[in-house]
């Protein structure tokens, strides 16, 4: 049974910063995060894979940064410089292929339950 449970979300001023984690049971080769903000459709924020490819979106480019320890079973994005428009629910994913939104669906095959930034 694959578990993904995500901490560290909360409030924050524009400009500050956050730390998301995601401890995980299994790695996959593609492990992130996907962001949804109220009455908007998914983003896949950042992806790491097994072989060290990272990607981002281009709004968070420069600004956050995506790792994982897998001596602790742990995915973090150290998430800096936040701005308004961050604000969304953040969900840690994985998939043994890759994370990608197709069609305004997101495409992971194992999510955890979420958590909340708010930016204001």
């Amino acid at each position: 049974h694959v578990q993904l449970v995500e901490s560290g979300g909360g409030s924050v001023q524009p400009g500050g910063s956050l730390t998301l984690t995601c401890t995980y049971s299994h790695e996959f080769k593609a492990m992130g995060w996907f962001r949804q903000a109220p009455g908007k459709g998914h983003e896949a924020v950042a992806e790491i894979t097994t072989d060290g490819s990272i990607d981002y979106i281009d709004s968070v480019k420069g600004r956050f940064t995506i790792s994982k320890d897998n001596a602790k079973n742990t995915l973090y994005p150290q998430m800096t410089n936040l701005k308004l428009e961050d604000s969304a629910m953040y969900y840690c994913a994985a998939d043994p292929r890759e994370l990608a939104v197709v069609a305004g669906t997101p495409l992971a095959d194992h999510w955890g339950q979420g958590t909340q930034v708010t930016v204001s």
